[in-house]
């Protein structure tokens, strides 16, 4: 097997997958110890790959899909071209890392014949080698397809596996999140991620505020509420929209949604007693600092996006509609749907007193 001094790795995927790919770069370092890693992210992504331990540079390319981005891709091919990679390892067999690579020149181009589907796909003509995923994709962690690939180029053996790998935490982002927290009254903090990345995601609000509601009344809790700024309205600003459903004894919920950069959640997280969660990228960063955390799953399956955690507990129906096109408008049972709405308050609260007790 040869073996390769500069290599591109392209990971222009989302946030969940960027975090999953670095254990597979985890490998990678591993086979080979002195090469050098360059990894290719959208700019959203950027925060979770700098000052990383595994990743030794990070390149940002940032374009809408859609849109006429010959000149981006122009100057990006530019940028490739002068760092003379030897080896391009591509985790998401779209064509524009594909075409970026094959127009970089760069004479190793390895990627997957399958990564998050069973479609054919001509961007595997781009490839000089292309690396075939032999196992069913739904029913297999997808940090696992990554480092398939990974092992696919190395020679590794199936049973070599790394964990996910998150940037290291500066002290300002320590101290960031020991000033959001120190707004929240001493005691027990619990986290919240109230909102997925599409709407079969998101658990019901009336379920989060019956949880939050028990777990004040049991210990005395207080919670914070993360996501992105666009989520702000939708958490609800200062008494946020949970508390309206809780009642006139309503517990302390502060608005932290796009009050933190990557870094500053994964402190955040660091120093919390719980995380009640949807399924979202940020779970994934929490599985990375090794919180407590419960998972509500709806119209994906935990079978291909657990959190890589022994600390995660995971909730699910397993619908037989699921994994689902996560259309609202094609779910027969919308705008209550079955896999969301099955999933209760009590469940939820189960999981959460076995992890507050210490029952990993």
């Amino acid at each position: 097997m040869k073996k390769y001094k500069n290599i591109l790795v392209n990971a222009l995927v989302n946030l969940g997958d960027v975090v999953l790919t670095t254990g597979a770069v985890a490998l990678l370092k591993r086979a080979w110890p002195k090469a050098r890693v360059t990894m290719l992210v959208k700019p959203a992504c950027r925060q979770a790959v700098e000052n990383n331990p595994v990743i030794d540079e990070v390149i940002v390319f940032g374009y809408k899909p859609g849109e006429n981005s010959f000149g981006l891709m122009r100057k990006m091919v530019q940028e490739l071209k002068k760092r003379h990679f030897d080896l391009s390892i591509s985790f998401d067999r779209k064509l524009r890392p594909a075409l970026l690579a094959w127009l970089a020149h760069i004479p190793a181009r390895i990627g997957p014949d399958r990564v998050f589907d069973d479609k054919p796909s001509r961007v595997t003509w781009l490839y000089t080698e292309t690396v075939h995923i032999a196992h069913d994709l739904d029913a297999t962690l997808q940090a696992e397809t990554y480092q398939a690939i990974v092992r696919g180029v190395t020679g590794q053996p199936p049973g070599e596996k790394a964990e996910p790998v998150f940037a290291r935490v500066t002290p300002e982002a320590e101290e960031k999140a020991e000033a959001l927290l120190a707004r929240l009254p001493a005691g027990c903090h619990i986290g919240l991620c109230v909102k997925g990345t599409f709407p079969l995601k998101t658990w019901p609000k009336e379920y989060f505020a019956e949880a939050v509601q028990e777990l004040f009344a049991e210990y005395g809790a207080s919670f914070y509420i993360t996501g992105g700024p666009g989520d702000r309205e939708d958490a609800g600003e200062g008494r946020a929209s949970i508390l309206e459903r809780c009642g006139k004894e309503a517990p302390t919920v502060l608005n932290f949604c796009g009050k933190t950069d990557l870094v500053e959640l994964a402190a955040l997280y660091r120093r919390t007693e719980l995380l009640v969660t949807v399924d979202t990228g940020g779970a994934h960063i929490a599985a990375t600092t090794g919180v407590p955390m419960v998972v509500m799953y709806g119209c994906t399956l935990p079978d291909r996006w657990h959190p890589l955690s022994p600390r995660a507990r995971v909730l699910t129906l397993r619908e037989p509609c699921c994994p689902c096109s996560v259309r609202p408008e094609e779910c027969p049972d919308w705008p209550r749907p079955k896999c969301l709405w099955g999933i209760s308050p009590e469940a939820v609260l189960g999981e959460c007193r076995s992890l507050l007790a210490g029952q990993e």
